[in-house]
């Protein structure tokens, strides 16, 4: 029988002890597991409000000029919304005719954008109590036309800003021609530039505007023409409009309301009513899409399409053509300052080159005393046709440098000049080879004319804009101005394959 060691079943220390470690260290670990599982099911994390804005409006709402951060009375008032309602805002900068869509699509949760109350808007969207008592008015230049209220703006030219309340009384007045811009600001310098007679638009923006940009000469004419009210804008049957109506009565009764209002107006706020006067009485079922009057305005902005981009085209290829012949000359300074131009319209955004001739050019001439206006449809194909130029003199050099230079020497060889080799042997074989990316290049320019929308042109783009801003039906709106367009670039691409047809050499 064999003897039991008697240090069987023993552990050494040194295991033992290792064993205790890893127990502890299991023991520890699930426990934090446990901890961190509970707080995932049982924490209550602050709920964040996506709250849409426009920073165009100061000083209700823009962006700070050392910190580009959004700021103004706006985002302070939504901010202690926020904190009495216990939910962190993410502010979300839209234009200001894409608020309303965002909201209708749940992009948003709100939005706060100095927005008028008005029984049209409501149809579309829900509003809180109001916050601000606003009202709109006329602002003209010093030495402009006598002009005192709307009946003198009959057959005038008015700026506003798209989609405001503004915009809505200018379209009021009988033959007035009225141009849409993407904020007061611009509206104002289209003014400032003689470009138009009068702006429409919201009194404190006006006067923020007339301070902050120094637009000497500019005035506020006549009346105020409305008492009106803001509100904040929720999605129809959204929670998030009782929570909005709750933080901003206590924000009302505990005085933060007023101390923001003392420090961004320097004066007692008004009292405001609980509802916008006229508002219910007002509301009704959201009205329907005039099929009609959509596609006439959209055919409208499409001829005004077709037009810009036929001119900017024409002109932009004479151009091109002549850079190329410059860029194949013999002199060195010319291919300097061809390629100096050529780099600075290719790698510059063309919405700048816009803003340059339309808003800069006016405005630095008129600074040296030196009386500069330009319109809109001459701005618009300059700025076009010197993009385009760029573009297609690249496209040209390449096609007239890919032919053989057999060609040339041939063509030396028979006594042609300089000019004549280009014309009967060079320059039609060169066509021929650059008909595609000529094609491409149109196509792409009927696109890029939506860019003139910025400076006020109603094309097609705009047209499909200032529909949105009236009917707020974004989605089926912007369907049919994708649809025309792509009519009219489907019908660009067959007629240059027709043509490449029609130019290609027998086999």
């Amino acid at each position: 029988m064999a003897r039991r060691s008697p240090w069987a079943g023993l552990t050494p220390r040194w295991a033992s002890g290792r064993s205790r470690l890893r127990h502890m260290l299991t023991g520890l670990l699930a426990g934090l597991l446990a901890v961190g599982l509970a707080g995932s099911l049982w924490a209550s994390p602050v709920k964040t409000w996506k709250v849409g804005t426009d920073p165009t409006f100061p000083p209700f709402e823009y962006r700070d000029k050392t910190t580009n951060q959004i700021t103004g009375f706006d985002i302070d008032l939504i901010e202690a919304i926020g904190r009495q309602a216990g939910r962190r805002i993410e502010l979300v900068a839209l234009p200001f005719d894409g608020v309303i869509p965002a909201l209708q699509s749940g992009t948003i949760d709100a939005a706060i954008s100095a927005m008028t109350i008005t029984a049209d808007r409501a149809r579309a969207i829900d509003f809180s109590r109001p916050y601000f008592q606003a009202g709109q008015a006329i602002v003209v230049r010093e030495n402009g036309p006598a002009i005192n209220g709307l009946e003198d703006l009959k057959g005038r030219r008015i700026a506003v800003q798209i989609g405001t309340t503004g915009a809505l009384k200018a379209s009021e007045v009988p033959d007035a021609r009225v141009s849409s811009f993407d904020s007061t600001p611009l509206a104002l310098q289209e003014l400032a530039n003689g470009n138009a007679d009068a702006v429409v638009s919201d009194i404190p923006a006006i006067l923020y505007a007339i301070d902050q940009a120094n637009l000497t000469g500019l005035r506020i004419s006549g009346e105020h023409l409305s008492s009106e009210y803001y509100g904040i804008a929720t999605r129809q049957g959204s929670p998030v409009l009782a929570s909005v109506n709750e933080a901003l009565a206590t924000l009302f009764s505990n005085g933060e309301y007023a101390a923001l209002y003392r420090r961004w107006f320097g004066a007692e706020p008004p009292v405001l009513p609980e509802v916008a006067p006229g508002l219910e009485a007002n509301r009704s079922a959201q009205k329907g899409l005039d099929l009609q009057l959509l596609l006439v305005n959209l055919l409208k902005g499409a001829a005004i399409t077709l037009l810009l981009t036929v001119l900017s085209f024409s002109f932009g290829l004479a151009g091109g053509i002549g850079l190329a012949m410059l860029l194949q000359a013999p002199w060195p300074l010319a291919h300097r300052l061809c390629r100096v131009y050529i780099e600075f319209f290719r790698g510059t955004p063309m919405l700048v080159q816009l803003f340059l001739i339309y808003f800069g050019l006016p405005a630095l001439l008129q600074s040296l005393q030196l009386p500069f206006t330009i319109d809109r449809m001459p701005a618009a194909v300059t700025a076009l046709s010197l993009n385009v130029a760029a573009y297609l003199s690249e496209t040209l050099r390449s096609g007239i440098e890919s032919i053989d230079r057999g060609q040339w020497e041939a063509a030396d060889a028979l006594g042609f000049s300089p000019l004549e080799r280009m014309r009967f042997v060079i320059a039609p074989q060169a066509i021929r080879r650059v008909i595609p990316p000529l094609a491409n290049e149109f196509i792409t320019l009927i696109k890029d004319t939506s860019l003139a929308a910025v400076i006020g042109f109603d094309e097609l783009f705009r047209q499909g804009q200032l529909m949105v801003a009236t009917t707020y039906r974004a989605f089926e709106i912007y369907i049919a101005v994708a649809l025309v367009y792509l009519v009219m670039t489907t019908t660009a691409s067959l007629l240059f394959k027709r043509l490449e047809r029609r130019l290609r050499l027998p086999a």
